[in-house]
Formats: C-alpha cells, sequence, structure tokens
C-alpha cells in the first residue's frame, strides 16, 4: 500500500478552545476602545430597555445550594478545560456595562456567572456555570438521573462532585439525552462507566434517531462548520470587555474531548411515560425543533416541566452561525404549544439545558406564550415579506418585532437574532436566489473586488473615503466596502486594519454573544493573521466507535477529487467480520457510491472488523499497518486500493475566512 493510504480515513477537527496566537508574528496587535459612536449606540441600549426589572436576576439565584469560590477544572495532564476565574475578573454582579459591550449581552453574561449548585425544586437541582450547557440530577429512590451530561467528562465530574460534596456520594441510575448536540451528551464519561451501561445498571434514554444524529453533526461538513464554530463562540478571544464576554446560552464552551455512550431505551412518541429509580417521567417528542431529534420531560409528582433546548432565556437560532441545515420555526411553535396545552396549566417550574428556571403556572405559560410567538412571528413575517418580492437581505433590515416581544428579555437576541433568523426563513423556502437575474451567475468575491476597485477610483481612493465613513461612525458600510480593497489587495495593512477597526465596533455594539465572537475574531484575524490552536476532534473515539460505516463512506464521497478520479473506475468489496455486514464500493463518473448488494467480482476486497475500521480512521493504526499485522485481509489488486485514496482530499482545518 501507497503513502497516500496512511491518513485518508481520519476525520477533521473541530477547535472549541484554545490559546489565540498569532500565524505570522509573535506580537498581537492591541485591541482598540470603544468610539464615541459605539459609546452612543450602547447607551441607547440602557434606555431602550427595561433594566430595572430583576426577576431574572431573582431566578438565577433562587434555590443556591453551594459553589467553590474558584472554578478552574482540569484534566488528568493537568490542562485547563474549564475556568470560570478568567471571567470573574471583570464581569460581578453588581459592575456596570464597560464602553465596549453592549449593556444587554453584559447583563446576560451577569446572569451566566451565576454559578454553583441550585435547588430547583425539592428532588431536582442544577449545576450552572460548569460549561456551556447546565447537567441536572434528578433523586430516585437509589441514586441520580443525570439529564444533560455537559461537552467533556472532566466538567460533567465536577459537577457531579460538587453534588457528592452536598448530598454525600449517590450512584447515578440513568442518564437522558434531551437532544443531539455535544453539549447535551459529551460528559456523559465523567459520571458513568459503560460497564454499568451494558450490564443494564445503569439506563442511557434518548429520542428516538439521536445516535444518528449526534454522529453525523460531527462528519460530513465537520471541518467547515469546526471552522466557522471558532468565530460563532469566541473561545479563543481574550477574557476581557475588549474580548469574550459572553456566548448567549452560556459563557463559551469547554474544551477537551467529548464522549458518547449510545442509548439503551429510546422515547419514539409523545406522552410516552417511563419510570427510571422511582421517578415517573411523561414526554413529548419534538422532533425538528431546536435539533433534527429532541424530547421535552414531565415530571407529574413534582409539577415539574424540563424543556431541553426548546426554550431558553433568550431568542434561539433558526439557522446557526457555524452552519447547520435550516431549523422549521414553524414546527418549533406548535410544538411549543403543545406544550402549554399539556403541561402550562400543571408545571409549578419550567427549567432547561441552559439559563435559569422560571416558576410559577401563570409565568411559565407566559414564558412559553412568548416563545412560541417568537418563532412563530420571525416565520410569519419573514414569509409575508417575502411573498411581497422582498429578498432575505432586505427582510432582515425591515422586520421588527412587536413590542411585547421586542421589551421582554427571554426574547432577546443573545443567540439567535432576528436578523439573520428572518435571513434564514426566507433561505429555507427559497434557497440562495433572490430571483434578481444579476444573482443567477454572480462573480465571487476576489474577482469582483478587483473590477470595484477599478471603477471606484483604486484603493487610494477607496480607503480615503472609508476613513471618512468609518470617522462618521458608519461601520455597517465601511466593513462592506473595505472587505473588496482586502479580497482585491489581501496585501494592503491599511486596508485589513481599518476593516478590523470596523468589525470591532460592530462587536462592541452587539446584543448577540455569537455576532460579537464573530466581529472581533474577524477582527483578530485580520490583524495578526489565522491563529494557530489544538483543534479539538468533534469526530471524538465515541462518535467514530457510533457512526455506522455508510456514513463514513458518504465522508468519503464528499472527498473525492475529480480531477484524480476522471476517467478511473474502481469497485472494492468491503467485508466486515464482526458485523457481518458487506458492501462494495464503486468509482466512475468521479462520483463515489456503495451498496449493500455486494457484487462477485471486484477489483480488490478487504475483510476486516468495524473496530479495526475506528482505529484506522482515530489514527491509531494506518491502512498499511492494519495490512502488515493481518487486521486488514487483502485479495484481488491491491493497487486499487492504492488508486482510490490517492483520488481523497484532504480537508485543512484552518482556512482563510476574512481574507481570500
Amino acid at each position: 500500500m501507497g503513502k497516500t493510504a496512511l491518513s485518508a480515513l481520519c476525520l477533521g477537527g473541530m477547535l472549541l478552545s484554545a490559546a489565540s496566537t498569532a500565524a505570522d508574528s509573535t506580537e498581537l496587535v492591541a485591541s482598540k476602545p470603544a468610539t464615541e459612536f459605539t459609546k452612543s449606540a450602547n447607551e441607547q441600549v440602557l434606555k431602550q430597555l427595561p433594566f430595572a426589572d430583576k426577576e431574572d436576576f431573582d431566578n438565577a439565584t433562587r434555590g443556591f445550594l453551594a459553589k467553590p469560590e474558584v472554578l478552574t477544572i482540569k484534566n488528568e495532564a493537568g490542562d485547563v478545560v474549564w475556568d470560570l476565574e478568567e471571567y470573574k475578573r471583570y464581569i460581578t454582579a453588581d459592575s456596570p456595562a464597560p464602553d465596549t459591550v453592549n449593556p444587554s449581552l453584559w447583563r446576560n453574561a451577569q446572569l451566566n456567572m451565576e454559578y454553583g449548585l441550585f435547588e430547583v425544586r425539592d428532588g431536582i437541582y442544577q449545576v450552572r456555570g460548569y460549561d456551556l450547557s447546565n447537567i441536572t440530577f434528578v433523586r430516585g429512590d437509589k441514586g441520580w438521573i443525570v439529564f444533560d451530561p455537559l461537552i467533556t467528562p472532566e466538567t460533567a465530574a465536577a459537577a457531579k462532585a460538587l453534588v457528592d460534596k452536598q448530598f454525600g456520594k449517590l450512584p447515578v441510575t440513568a442518564v437522558i439525552y434531551s437532544h443531539s448536540h455535544l453539549d447535551h451528551f459529551g460528559g456523559v464519561r465523567g459520571i458513568v462507566d459503560e460497564a454499568d451501561v451494558k450490564s443494564g445498571k445503569v439506563k442511557i434514554i434518548a429520542s428516538e434517531g439521536f445516535t444518528e444524529h449526534a454522529v453525523s453533526e460531527n462528519v460530513i461538513a465537520g471541518n467547515v462548520m469546526g471552522r466557522r464554530a471558532v468565530f460563532m463562540y469566541g473561545a479563543m478571544l481574550p477574557r476581557n470587555p475588549q474580548g469574550g464576554v459572553n456566548g448567549g446560552l452560556g459563557q463559551t464552551t469547554s474544551a477537551g474531548t467529548g464522549s458518547l455512550i449510545a442509548p439503551t431505551d429510546y422515547i419514539t412518541k409523545t406522552g410516552q411515560k417511563m419510570t427510571v429509580d422511582g421517578v415517573e417521567m411523561v414526554f413529548q417528542f419534538t422532533p425538528g425543533t431546536e435539533a433534527p431529534t429532541e424530547m421535552n420531560t414531565y415530571f407529574p409528582a413534582m409539577n415539574a416541566l424540563w424543556m431541553a433546548e426548546n426554550s431558553t432565556n433568550t431568542m434561539h437560532n433558526v439557522l446557526t452561525l457555524r452552519g447547520a441545515k435550516v431549523r422549521d420555526p414553524l414546527i418549533w411553535a406548535s410544538y411549543l404549544n403543545e406544550t402549554i396545552e399539556m403541561w402550562g396549566k400543571g408545571a409549578d417550574v419550567k427549567f432547561q439545558s441552559h439559563h435559569w428556571p422560571v416558576w410559577g403556572s401563570e409565568k411559565i405559560i407566559d414564558y412559553l406564550k412568548k416563545q412560541r410567538d417568537i418563532y412563530k412571528y420571525i416565520h410569519d413575517q419573514s414569509v409575508r415579506l417575502m411573498n411581497q418580492g422582498y429578498t432575505g437581505e432586505e427582510i432582515s433590515e425591515m422586520i421588527s418585532l412587536p413590542e411585547s416581544l421586542e421589551q421582554n428579555w427571554a426574547t432577546r437576541g443573545y443567540y439567535g437574532t432576528l436578523r439573520h433568523n428572518s435571513r434564514a426563513v426566507y433561505q429555507r423556502y427559497m434557497g440562495w436566489y433572490t430571483g434578481n437575474p444579476s444573482d443567477l451567475n454572480n462573480l465571487p468575491p476576489e474577482m469582483v473586488s478587483k473590477k470595484m476597485m477599478a471603477y471606484m477610483g483604486g484603493e487610494a481612493e477607496v480607503m480615503k473615503k472609508a476613513q471618512q465613513d468609518f470617522d462618521k461612525g458608519e461601520y455597517r458600510w465601511t466593513a462592506e466596502v473595505l472587505k473588496y480593497v482586502v479580497f482585491a489587495n489581501p496585501n494592503n495593512q491599511a486596508a485589513k486594519h481599518l476593516l478590523a477597526d470596523s468589525y470591532e465596533q460592530l462587536g462592541y455594539q452587539a446584543e448577540s454573544g455569537p455576532w460579537r465572537s464573530v466581529y472581533l475574531q474577524g477582527a483578530y484575524e485580520l490583524r495578526n493573521g489565522i491563529p494557530k490552536g489544538l483543534a479539538l476532534e468533534t469526530a471524538s473515539p465515541d462518535i467514530i466507535a457510533n457512526m455506522p460505516v455508510t456514513m463514513l463512506f458518504d465522508y468519503l464521497g464528499v472527498r473525492i477529487l475529480p480531477e484524480k478520479a476522471e476517467g478511473k473506475e474502481l469497485v472494492l468489496n468491503l467485508n466486515f467480520e464482526d458485523t457481518d455486514e458487506r458492501y462494495t464500493l464503486t468509482v466512475e463518473n468521479s462520483v463515489l457510491n456503495y451498496s449493500d448488494q455486494q457484487v462477485e467480482k471486484a477489483d480488490a476486497t478487504a475483510t476486516l472488523t468495524k473496530a479495526t475500521l475506528t482505529e484506522i480512521q482515530l489514527g491509531q493504526l494506518s491502512f498499511d499497518q492494519a495490512v502488515a499485522e493481518g487486521k486488514v485481509k487483502l485479495t484481488g489488486n491491491e493497487q486499487a486500493f492504492d488508486d482510490f485514496f490517492a483520488m481523497l482530499d484532504n480537508f485543512e482545518f484552518w482556512f482563510n475566512i476574512v481574507t481570500p
């Protein structure tokens, strides 16, 4: 086998948190202060929103039981995976918003900084502030039923240790994954031994389709989504008032390797009941809402409603900035309405996997109605304007919320925003094409930029006018026009720095945590170059182990290089000894297809186990080594596999975004 086979099956990585360093210099360019225009914009926010309303602060601190004075969590190697101390240096409960932070976002950060162990009601407890999400402990007859064990085993284990210190050490009898996003299952190995799951001692409960969706999100488009997640979550931004402040759902994401233990039990329909460790639960199956598969849970004996991530104390995303499939706000709203009808009148407390609870039936119903209506309003009004012929960009500029939603803290845009959610609705129905013939075959950014400079009288003239507009506080416009200068000439340092200044001021004004992060990460990369960081593999060992081989084949298909596959035809058989699965891979027309209807005559056949394939995908074993060690048995034309591996592209994680 040739060298091209060595890493051909390894999947891409994703950076969640790492130290930020410049690629092309050792000294970072310093951030700049807020301009008078940014100060004025942020001062207006203080006048426009009901900051005198402190009910959220009461709810965020209600039921407090305990917390460590210092919250820094490390892994076995001594690496920091979570450090709230970085934020505590400058975000306090009584500190006013700095000029460089939108006061509404600052308020959200203050609320998310209320960390520790809290009693939701007798028998239900949450640990907050130990990761982007909350971990919830429900007391059973013998131990704890745990909901959503955070992102990494280290943070989940630290949260369990806090609970043990308060209540004494009790076993985990069940884990419930509310949905298929990593921050709701990744820490499971920190609180559960897989041997106990396999023996039946511990149940793992999830909604139908969980494993498929949990795995697939990190594979096919994992590389590009991971790179964009660096922008979205702000994990690499410095911890100061000019950098990372808040991620909307929580402060930021923990670092490390997420884990996964496959569910033992699945919820398939609304109304399904289950009693675990003496606790009765009724489930609401809500596929296609905030996640492809998700479920809410009601505890009849405690009149407690768990909302997963179908409601949080912010407007959520119809489409995430890191990239994903567009969610359906209409279905989302309908399920929230169903929740109200099923349990609104009976619930005494509503809690979820991010933020703080709400108590009292009337307040819960009002809260859920506004959560329902924010998604229904975005959908209906975006579609109304779309049907009048407006494009996504135009709709995002025109749409506004009614006062009842605008003045409601729990529907403010700390994570999703009205602007990008309305565009997402347009995209869901209409796709990328605006209907204008000029957009049908428009030129890509670099070509446009060079022509634009020529039409505008050259870079120097554009820079002169851009500086004048920047000095007027027209940052959205200067961000637009300077992008052309940079893409026409990425060596124009003055343009890159003025564009960075524009992004920075837009970031300082942003109410959305992800918007702030995107702007400030863009400014960082324009000033300092692409960072170097430790890439966390979203395709972790547990993700890979739970990935069906057909999903791997789909991933290999998107890696085919047409110029290397041109004119070639290959037929490869793969036999898996442990699962008794047999597949044929076919390459023709520069396309990879696969089938479980295996052909008798192939160019070559490889016989191996799924475990061996997992080792190869993780880079723990090369294909050549596997052949040499007898873990892969080859028959037929061995060159056929070399030819196949030579056709595969490799994805570079740190690709350019703000420069060509």
